[in-house]
């Protein structure tokens, strides 16, 4: 809730599980004792840039056990002396105020925000993955779908080459019932009678040639 004339936190509603809560350039200046009510497990609570003065106005943050990190960066309350001291005194579950430690360390880059990012990363690099692994098997999916389809021509061009050799086999068949039908009609009585009229036929036109030479 960053920048939205926010002038006191009693509205907030019941946030059991809250570890970070973002305050910063709003007017508050008091009333945090409802932080402790609803926000029991704050772990980071940043309340810079609101209109916070003295460090009375931070006690009831004393009852929020878990809180390790403070910031009121741009508050009034910074300009006090020993205003560090002063709060890491009045708070001693704090380790950072402001960035850094009571030993001007600053804090490492390992903090819940970033955390957070990197569980985003790894949410968002778990979805690529699952998208890659999506795709590959969609791949194999279209592969084994072009091999059917392979298969499937290898098998119709084995059909068709069965098919001609069938037809092929037919047609020799069919040839052989014709010779074996005309060396029948040759063999039946029929065959042989019509066999010498032709023959005789064929001789009465030799006898007719030779009477017409000697006329």
């Amino acid at each position: 809730m960053i920048n939205i004339n926010l002038l006191s936190v009693s509205n907030l509603p019941k946030l059991n599980k809250l570890r970070k809560l973002e305050l910063s350039d709003n007017r508050i200046s008091g009333g945090l004792e409802v932080l402790a009510e609803k926000t029991p497990n704050l772990t980071h609570l940043n309340l810079s840039g609101n209109k916070i003065k003295d460090i009375n106005t931070l006690e009831p943050l004393k009852k929020l056990p878990n809180l390790h990190s403070l910031d009121l960066f741009n508050c009034e309350v910074t300009m006090l002396i020993n205003y560090r001291e002063s709060v890491f005194a009045l708070l001693p579950q704090l380790t950072y105020l402001d960035g850094f430690d009571a030993d001007e360390q600053e804090a490492p880059d390992s903090d819940p925000e970033a955390d957070g990012d990197a569980l985003e990363d790894d949410y968002e690099n778990g979805e690529e993955g699952e998208e890659e692994e999506d795709d590959e098997e969609e791949d194999d999916l279209d592969e084994e779908v072009i091999d059917d389809e392979e298969d499937e021509d290898d098998d119709l061009e084995g059909e068709e080459e069965e098919d001609g050799v069938d037809d092929e086999e037919e047609d020799e068949e069919e040839d052989g019932e014709e010779d074996e039908e005309d060396e029948a009609e040759e063999d039946h009585p029929c065959g042989q009678k019509r066999k010498r009229s032709l023959e005789d036929e064929g001789e009465e036109d030799a006898e007719d040639e030779e009477d017409d030479e000697d006329d």
